[in-house]
């Protein structure tokens, strides 16, 4: 395949001739080229972008032009130049830096854009371009995770639709406590709640993976409290994905790879291929672009479990003549009658197979001097296979002998839509820039369930399932408003607007057979005998159909029933919000800024914030800058309506839980609370610093969450002399096949501590450009005061908030992390290495001798690129090139040797070495 991309590019390059008039020259600061930085005509007839070399080459026709030229966090430079028939002219632009500090943000601020470092609140600035050109990770989250110290996340194994939506966190805290924004715009959640044995359990993320890394031109990670500024999610902070306008350039790039590791199945695999393209043209008028991303991805899945040591094989599977069965394990003989290893029931363990692919666009077109029109969205759609826990032939209420005489591996399959639109029209209204804007998001999880069966309908049973899904739809209307007053103090920025945001939430439910438990009945009477009279009944209490050993089949499709109608909901709500934000820069060196948000939601009420940010400019050595905010979160509509029937791996054990509504009649007997919102109070102080060729930031900050929403622990039957409460409890379980229940509640109260620290250093050395980065951070956060339960749950803390859920909230992520990057340009040559520390984590259970601590470990990327001409590039390279495993689980925690590493405590995955090619065109 290598061989073939090779070519490919070769007669791309040699079939590209140049004709005509050119324009060419190089784009440079005073220290180095400028890669990426862009040379555009004045009426944008034509644009193009410097290579790794900073140089560019346009062809025109014979004429004048002015040619302008920029690159983020620089002021932009113009030259006209006249071009004769036939003529190559050269024109070069050196660029100087905005600020003389580093690349300019527009999150955080309502007011003008500013540098990096002198915003009031730490942003760090990716350059996505930059990023993907040398770094073995391809999708997004793995791209910031291994870039950002402060983000985490890591794919999941066993975990249903959670192996293939990376749920994602920004300063230790939950998916859901950070709001993501494209061009500053709110983008929608996923439909996934995550519920099943993984980081960030019970909360609803956003799907960054949806998002083309070819449609991105950088990224703004805004690590600070921003409720008031950007309404409900932020508590951690703000990710704006600010997307390509690029014109008149074809950028693309291929990546292949696979993982070549101790623990690899053969020579290779885990086999991943991602083609990227991003193009753009203008549309006629000066300032109007048409830009378009799209991406292939195919990820094939990897095995990293260990042989299973658990019994396979009773004397049900093969009765001794003459003898009654008891279930005694006779697994070692019976393997060595029919041949067989135990490997080949140990399932699979690790990463999900994943293809699909994406589409966006992002444009502007004036309609006049004043005012423009603009939209932007994509398309995403990815197909999942995720494996499940292998049933034994020894698990007899699970399985059939005549369908499955091996046991079987179930497969839960996702379709995965995601879809949004951005449009509207910004501008001047006399003195006021005024923005109106509408953004419609939509994410929509189908599930199939194959290679698996319904026990409980016995040979009849087919062996793949329709078992439903999940949509979340959200409409966001926008009105902004700012002006800024240029001759108050040194400068007064004003804004306000006015929102309005519709969510739906909706649960489909699968076909019949998919969740019902057809050895269910009701007794209606007895007959004359005395013999109970039963009738077939799915929400009855009666076992009718049994396994050898007596005990009764399970129903629904087994490792993940469907969604009954019991489970369906179509729930929607409103919420309308009006903020007001004002920045004061008192003197050019220093400024205040003040913002406050009312926000009130038809299903809970209302909620007032605040946020005042300041920051002084002692010296270009010394700049302070702090804030204080509150925040909130609202509750997703997921967390108040999401009602299932799953099966969990519960320290070692399958259990069919239920999870209910808040309004549930289960929750009511409990004395489960109704959900409201969790509040915060978000502290943070740090200094900026430019030493010469060294740019420092270094931030502290505290978080004060109360109310945090959380999944509960699981409540089960109660047996033994049950009150007629408890029976209660005990029926509706019945009904819902379920062996115990949970809830999500605002159950706790959490503080979390934190430093960020980042360094950088930019030299030309032996002429060509080193640059160095470090950076690390360090977040724990930890549980304060009581839980909160209520007098009916007196007794039962230990389950409403659970030893693992505190485990998953506390210590499941690294607490600390730290990023050392080394980039050197040299000519046609750029080197790449990187180290990333993971610290420690813990293995989350509530079995307190087997909450152990796994170490932090160090992994190392390396990669080289060689650039051939100005269309063709080719890097190789490798992450985790010394093949480096997190520590191994105890015995106790290994799921009877299916685990050989932690499945609940996720520092960088257990796939091992991965190696790449890549080949960049710039066309």
């Amino acid at each position: 395949m290598l061989k073939i991309y090779l070519l490919l590019g070769l007669i791309l390059t040699l079939t590209v001739q140049v004709n005509g008039q050119t324009i060419q020259g190089t784009v440079r600061d005073q220290f180095q080229p400028l890669a990426g930085a862009t040379v555009r005509t004045l009426d944008q007839s034509t644009g193009t972008s410097a290579d790794a070399n900073g140089q560019y080459q346009l062809n025109v026709a014979p004429g004048t032009y002015t040619l302008v030229s920029s690159y983020i966090g620089y002021e932009s430079a113009q030259k006209e130049v006249t071009v004769a028939a036939g003529q190559t002219v050269t024109v070069d632009f050196v660029l100087s830096t905005a600020q003389s500090l580093n690349e300019v943000v527009v999150v955080g601020s309502r007011g003008a854009p500013r540098s990096q470092l002198t915003t009031p609140a730490p942003v760090d600035v990716i350059n996505i371009r930059e990023v993907v050109q040398d770094a073995p990770q391809v999708t997004l989250n793995q791209i910031l995770n291994y870039v950002a110290p402060s983000f985490t996340s890591n794919t999941q194994t066993l975990t249903d639709g959670t192996d293939h939506i990376d749920p994602a966190s920004l300063r230790g805290l939950g998916p859901d406590q950070v709001l993501v924004l494209i061009n500053g715009k709110r983008r929608h959640t996923t439909s996934l709640v995550n519920i099943n044995g993984s980081f960030g359990k019970g909360s609803v993320g956003t799907d960054l993976n949806a998002i083309p890394t070819a449609a991105i031109k950088r990224i703004e990670i805004l690590r600070d409290g921003a409720s008031a500024q950007y309404g409900s999610d932020a508590i951690a902070g703000v990710i704006n994905i600010i997307l390509n306008d690029n014109v008149n350039k074809l950028n693309a790039n291929v990546t292949t790879g696979g993982y070549v590791s101790d623990g690899s199945e053969g020579s290779i695999d885990g086999e991943n291929v991602q083609v990227n393209a991003n193009y753009g043209v203008p549309l006629g008028v000066e300032g109007s672009y048409l830009n378009l991303a799209g991406s292939y991805d195919y990820r094939n899945y990897t095995d990293r479990g260990g042989d299973y040591t658990g019994t396979i094989f009773s004397d049900y599977n093969n009765p001794t003549p003459g003898q009654e069965p008891t279930g005694v394990d006779i697994t070692e003989a019976e393997l060595s009658r029919r041949g067989l290893t135990r490997d080949f029931f140990s399932g699979r363990v690790g990463q999900s197979a994943n293809r699909g692919g994406s589409l966006f666009f992002n444009s502007a077109y004036p309609i006049s001097e004043k005012a423009e029109v603009y939209a932007f969205g994509g398309l995403n759609y990815r197909h999942g296979e995720g494996a499940a826990f292998y049933r034994t032939p020894s698990q007899l209420t699970q399985t059939s002998a005549t369908i499955y005489p091996l046991g079987f591996m179930p497969l839960i399959v996702t379709d995965n839509y995601d879809r949004s639109l951005s449009a509207g029209i910004r501008g001047q209204l006399g003195s006021w820039e005024v923005d109106f804007s509408n953004t419609y998001g939509q994410n929509a999880i189908d599930f199939t369930v194959e290679n698996t069966l319904n026990a409980s309908m016995l040979t009849a049973s087919p062996t793949t399932f329709e078992a439903g899904g999940y949509s979340f739809t959200q409409n966001t209307t926008n009105l902004d408003f700012s002006r800024f007053f240029k001759d108050a103090m040194a400068g007064v920025n004003v804004a306000y607007g006015v929102e309005h945001r519709y969510e739906n939430y909706q649960i489909l439910p699968g076909e019949e057979a998919s969740y019902v438990n057809y050895g269910k009945a009701t007794r209606v009477g007895t007959d004359a005998s005395g013999n109970p009279i039963l009738i077939p009944d799915p929400r009855g209490t009666v076992n009718t159909r049994f396994a050898a050993n007596g005990s009764p089949f399970a129903g629904g499709s087994q490792s993940f029933p469907g969604f009954s109608p019991d489970n369906a909901i179509d729930a929607s709500r409103t919420a309308v919000s009006v903020y007001g934000d004002v920045e004061l820069n008192f003197t050019s060196r220093s400024l205040i800024d003040v913002a406050a948000r009312f926000e009130n939601y038809s299903d809970f009420g209302s909620t007032v914030n605040g946020k005042v940010a300041g920051r002084h400019i002692f010296s270009d050595a010394l700049i302070l800058r702090g804030a204080v905010s509150t925040g909130f979160r609202a509750p997703s509509l997921h967390q108040q309506y999401y009602s299932a029937t799953s099966t969990l791996f519960t320290d070692g054990v399958f259990v069919e839980s239920g999870t209910f509504t808040n309004n549930s009649r289960v929750a009511k007997l409990l004395g489960i609370p109704k959900l409201k919102q969790e509040t915060s109070y978000n502290y943070s102080a740090g200094f900026t610093s430019v030493l010469g060729d060294f740019k420092l930031t270094l931030d502290g900050y505290f978080i004060r969450i109360n109310d945090r929403v959380v999944y509960t622990g699981q409540f089960g039957k109660v047996t033994t002399n049950p009150t007629p409460q408890e029976a209660e409890v005990n029926r509706l379980l019945d009904v819902a096949n379920a062996g115990s229940a949970r809830f999500f509640a605002n159950a706790i109260d959490t503080e979390t501590k934190g430093v960020d620290a980042v360094l950088t250093y930019t030299k030309i050395l032996g002429g060509g450009r080193f640059t160095g980065n470090l950076a690390g951070t360090y977040a724990k956060t930890s549980l304060v005061g009581n839980i909160h339960a209520s007098e009916q749950l007196t007794g039962r803390e230990s389950t409403y908030f659970d030893e693992a859920s505190r485990i998953y909230l506390q210590s499941a992520v690294p607490q600390t992390k730290a990023n050392l990057s080394l980039n050197y340009s040299l000519s046609k040559w750029d080197f790449f290495l990187r180290n990333v520390y993971f610290g420690k984590v813990q293995e989350a259970t509530n079995v307190t001798e087997n909450q152990v601590w796994y170490g932090g470990k160090v992994v190392t990327d390396l990669s080289a690129g060689y650039t051939f001409n100005n269309n063709l590039k080719l890097t190789v390279g490798a992450n985790n090139l010394l093949d480096v495993y997190p520590d191994e689980v105890a015995a106790a925690s290994s799921g009877t040797g299916r685990f050989i590493y932690s499945r609940s405590a996720q520092q960088f995955g257990y796939n091992g070495r991965f190696i790449f090619t890549r080949l960049t065109f710039n066309l």
